[in-house]
């Protein structure tokens, strides 16, 4: 009877044993897979880039085009996000800003000077450390780097400049080899590229984190928007910038000339300034309109089709946004919104982007991050394009190689302080006179103060001035040739943008800035040598900026 008895414990202590085993094992897979759970997913990135979409013509910055109403849905994802107010290019034109955005590196660095600039595959870093994170990467749209973009899993972008009206695309996917690889499809830029970029995100079969560089055509000059938008706008009289008119003390010898003797030549102008190329001969403007006139009507010609590239844009990122919300993505994907470069509207009578002021300078960014719900609304730390690599790169959790000259600034987005941040951010434009008329110039921008450098010279130095003639409102070679290796004056331009931010008083010579500028010289001299932008190989150069440091 004992035995019997201590035989039926034995099983209840052991079937007791096994079912304790069993809900620990339980609870152990079920702590697991807790944890699993628990740990961060990699966000998805899309990275939408329009050409030219300065932020002046984006409500949420609240420039003089605001009221407008241009971008209600940029303005809503900037309301869900952080609106990040002191972004600069390094160097304002298509190829060397886009170059900079690939590589985090400045101009010389990674070979992109002008127009001309090429990034190949092994340049590339930004897909390529990105597929090493363990995303599927993408680009679709305006490419405009030269080489094939074979650093991304797929491809499919406009050759150079591409065309508004059933645009070419070079096709990954295409018949034959780079750059024969072509494909044409019908219909607007705008709505083709978001077409594509919906169609490749509806076909995706990896499990992988998508990384997608997104970029519009729109609104680069000269603009052709959808023909639903011919009506926008047309009977909206557009807000003019104040110096439109009257240019006030703004600019130097530099861009004027000697007693004003360049006043036609230099920069592109609303106006009939600059009698070989203003935006109202391209605008069809009656040229037997008074001065005044002309400028009026050659102004609201331009920013109305402007805007209405613009409008078409933002039309279909709302599509594009939709479709996202619609596949459940929209949780799960960080959006950056910005342009290539700023573009001057008008101010200063200027148009088109390369100079150094303020309206083609600053850069719209716009992050949405849906992980960070807290995420400051507004962010003012100085920040330029080198940077936005790293940026996205700590997203996806990847550290910043040390050839990028950029740095991370993900850490704004927890609200937290830049630990040795930069409190100036250098620009260098190369190409000297070419397209707009604009000299060659470098400077330093900082929260308060800007400091500009008009050195005049191409960094090319041949051929002579002796192999150029002038004629007219242009210089040409013998062979016919406009070059832009004509030197323009040297001079330095200084602006104090807390009590000046239209840039309207050049106060260079103003004694009591005489400290500040001494120490933004000290600055700009650090951050040519740190980012490799002095000019050891151009000697030419190195002879002016010597010979005119210290004026």
């Amino acid at each position: 009877m004992k035995i019997e008895l201590r035989s039926k414990v034995k099983k209840l202590m052991l079937a007791s044993s096994i079912i304790a085993c069993l809900a620990s094992c339980s609870n152990v897979e079920q702590a697991a897979k807790s944890t699993i759970a628990a740990e961060p997913k990699q966000p998805n990135i899309l990275f939408i880039m329009s050409d030219d979409h300065t932020r002046q013509a984006i409500g949420a910055y609240g420039g003089h085009l605001a009221p407008l109403n241009p971008t209600p849905t940029i303005d809503a994802l900037a309301k869900q996000g952080t609106r990040f107010d002191n972004v600069f290019v390094t160097n304002s034109i298509c190829t060397p800003s886009r170059a900079s955005i690939i590589t985090g590196q400045y101009s010389q660095a990674n070979g992109a000077l002008d127009l001309d600039g090429k990034i190949g595959v092994e340049k590339q870093y930004l897909p390529t450390l990105m597929s090493g994170a363990g995303y599927e990467t993408a680009m679709i749209g305006k490419w405009h780097l030269k080489k094939e973009p074979l650093a991304f899993d797929y491809y499919k972008v406009l050759p150079n400049q591409g065309k508004y009206f059933d645009p070419v695309f070079r096709d990954i996917n295409g018949k034959g080899k780079w750059p024969n690889n072509k494909v044409q499809v019908e219909g607007h830029s705008s709505d083709v590229i978001t077409d594509l970029t919906i169609e490749w995100l509806s076909k995706r079969t990896s499990d992988k984190p998508f990384f997608l560089m997104h970029h519009y055509k729109a609104p680069h000059d000269m603009f052709e928007n959808a023909p639903r938008y011919d009506d926008y706008l047309a009977d909206v009289t557009i807000p003019e910038p104040g110096n439109l008119y009257d240019r006030k003390n703004f600019g130097s010898v530099a861009t004027r000339g000697e007693n004003g003797a360049m006043v036609s030549e230099l920069g592109t102008s609303v106006s009939k300034r600059n009698p070989r190329r203003n935006m109202g001969i391209h605008m069809d403007v009656d040229q037997d309109l008074s001065e005044h006139d002309y400028t009026a009507d050659s102004y609201q010609r331009y920013l109305k089709r402007y805007l209405r590239t613009v409008k078409g844009v933002d039309d279909n990122l709302a599509r594009l946004f939709e479709h996202l919300k619609a596949n459940g993505q929209w949780e799960n994907t960080v959006i950056i919104y910005t342009g290539d470069q700023g573009m001057m509207l008008g101010e200063h009578d200027l148009i088109d982007k390369r100079w150094m002021y303020e309206g083609s300078l600053r850069m719209p960014f716009i992050v949405y991050h849906p992980g960070k719900p807290d995420a400051p609304k507004v962010n003012d730390d100085i920040i330029n394009n080198t940077d936005f690599a790293p940026f996205m790169l700590e997203l996806a959790g990847v550290e910043t190689p040390e050839k990028m000259h950029g740095k991370s600034f993900a850490s704004t987005l927890d609200n937290e302080t830049l630990d040795n941040w930069r409190t100036g951010s250098y620009y260098r434009y190369w190409m000297h006179r070419a397209h707009h008329d604009v000299p060659a110039h470098f400077g330093l921008r900082t929260a308060e103060h800007k400091l500009i450098f008009f050195y005049g010279a191409h960094y090319d130095a041949t051929p002579n001035q002796s192999d150029l003639k002038y004629a007219g409102h242009k210089w040409s070679r013998k062979d016919g040739v406009v070059p832009s290796k004509v030197a323009t004056p040297v001079a330095w331009e200084f602006y104090d943008l807390s009590a000046d931010p239209k840039e309207d008083n050049n106060a260079y010579n103003d004694p009591k800035y005489k400290d500040i500028i001494a120490t933004m010289k000290v600055e700009m001299l650090q951050q040519r040598q740190q980012y490799a932008e002095t000019d050891v190989n151009y000697p030419h150069i190195q002879a002016i900026i010597d010979a005119h440091w210290n004026d």
